[in-house]
């Protein structure tokens, strides 16, 4: 994981998974796929809402 990542309750990633620098991993959102930096994820299978 890199710096500046928030991960918000009851987020689950699952192994091997990388987060991105600058990255917001919603609350419940299950991360199955590498998340690149500064991004917004949401959802039950994690989707990219935002990137900045």
């Amino acid at each position: 994981m890199a710096e500046n990542v928030w991960i918000g309750a009851g987020a689950t990633i699952l192994p091997g998974v990388s987060i991105g620098r600058d990255s917001v991993v919603a609350a419940g959102a299950i991360v199955a796929d590498d998340v690149p930096p500064a991004t917004l994820v949401t959802g039950g299978k994690a989707t990219t809402q935002r990137q900045w």
